[in-house]
Parts: C-alpha cells; sequence; structure tokens
C-alpha cells in the first residue's frame, strides 16, 4: 500500500456561502480494507484512489455519521419505497456514454432544482473519480426501469462495513425515489449479509443538499475529530 498525503489550501465552500472550505487527502495505491475501515470510523470518504477528511477552520457543519443496519427499522413509508418496479444490477464499476449522459443530465437537474454549481465531466474525470481505485471493495448499483437506466450508485461494501460513495439519477423518473431507494436497498443489503454500518456521509442539518439524510434516522454521529491515532466517539443522534 502507497500513502502520499495532500492538504488542500482554503476554498470556497460547496455547500455554505461565504465560508471557505479545505480538505486533508490521501492518495492511496491499493488500499487494505482494515485501513479503509479506520479511515471511515474516522470521517474520511473515498473518490477513487483520494481519501479526504474536512479541516476547515472555525465551521463543523459537515457531520459524519452512519446507520446501525442491524437496528435500523423500515418504517411504512420506507417499505412502500422498496417495493417501487426497480431492477438492481450489481458490478463492478465501470463507465460508458450511458453513465456520462445520465451524470450530465442528473446535474443539470440539480443545478435548476438546487442551485448547484454545473460542469459537464469528461470520461477521464468520471474514470479517476468513480472506477479507480474500487479494488476488491467497490461495487457500482445500476438502477433499471425495464431496459432503461435511470439511477447509479458508487458502493463500497466491506465485513464490517458499507460506504456509500455516490449516486445519481434519472428526476424523469423521481417518483420512484431513486435516491431513498439506494439507501435503503444498501441497508437491507446490509442486513442481509449481517454488515453493521452503513456510512452514507456527511450530513449538514436542514441544509438543501445534504439534510436528506435525516429522513433514515436513528443514525450515530462523530461527534470528534480525531486523528488517526485517536479513538473516533460515535454517539446516537
Amino acid at each position: 500500500m502507497e500513502v502520499y498525503e495532500l492538504v488542500q489550501e482554503p476554498r470556497p465552500c460547496s455547500y455554505i456561502p461565504n465560508l471557505e472550505a479545505r480538505f486533508h487527502y490521501f492518495y492511496i495505491k491499493d488500499c487494505t480494507i482494515p485501513f479503509y475501515l479506520h479511515l471511515l470510523e474516522r470521517g474520511w470518504r473515498r473518490f477513487g484512489n483520494y481519501f479526504f477528511v474536512p479541516i476547515c477552520n472555525g465551521c463543523e457543519a459537515c457531520i459524519s455519521i452512519r446507520q446501525n443496519c442491524e437496528n435500523f427499522v423500515f418504517s411504512k413509508s420506507h417499505k412502500r419505497v422498496l417495493k417501487h418496479p426497480i431492477t438492481l444490477q450489481i458490478k463492478r464499476p465501470w463507465v460508458s456514454e450511458a453513465h456520462l449522459l445520465l451524470y450530465d443530465k442528473y446535474h443539470q437537474a440539480m443545478h435548476v432544482k438546487k442551485g448547484w454549481e454545473y460542469h459537464n465531466i469528461t470520461l477521464e474525470a468520471y474514470y479517476d473519480t468513480f472506477v479507480q481505485g474500487f479494488l476488491n471493495f467497490g461495487y457500482e448499483f445500476d438502477y433499471y426501469m425495464e431496459d432503461k437506466l435511470i439511477g447509479v450508485a458508487y458502493v463500497d461494501v466491506m465485513a464490517g462495513a458499507i460506504s456509500a460513495v455516490y449516486c445519481y439519477y434519472d428526476h424523469d423518473f423521481s417518483r420512484y425515489s431513486i435516491g431513498t431507494y439506494s439507501i435503503l436497498k444498501q441497508i437491507e443489503i446490509a442486513k442481509e449479509y449481517n454488515i453493521k454500518y452503513l456510512y452514507p456521509g456527511y450530513w449538514i442539518q436542514n441544509h438543501i443538499s445534504m439534510g436528506y439524510k435525516e429522513r433514515f434516522k436513528p443514525f450515530e454521529i462523530l461527534c470528534n475529530r480525531p486523528n488517526l491515532e485517536e479513538i473516533p466517539l460515535w454517539i446516537k443522534e
């Protein structure tokens, strides 16, 4: 395993206006599962071969959360979503023209709906972000309505945890709540394979883009920002 460290210079925050964001990065080739789990427990996330955690000055709005899938109880509304006629295909991460078109369509819709800054992604950038570094734990969950691809989720699956890396979908099928379906499906799979935790990423309370994770309470929150030698303190929210 090769590890290279980088601390990013401050840049405008993507989530909260008039604030600056700063990230601590590791570039890791051939990351081992024990080290990945060590990072997850301390609030780190993965894109490609890059692992990162926010270290913003004066702001702790981004809160690391995790669901205890063993104890998670599906509500009536959750069960209705899981009954949607969506077909799931699980495979190793890859990229095609269909991926790029759907990704672009999703971000155009989110630009209109939530004011996200829109950038068209290149094949190379997509590959580096979502395909690189999947090793023996990375998977792609493809969601179909009949033979049409309507959603893609990148999911890291390990014996002790699932990490929801990223999900995008076709807003023409928004009535099927694909984003919610994806998280619930990952919890369902975790239960089936006795995987205790799902790490869905960062939560910002009441935020237009990051507040939706409140719909999957109860969850645990990381209440400290430990370095790699410190013990992470998780409490039930």
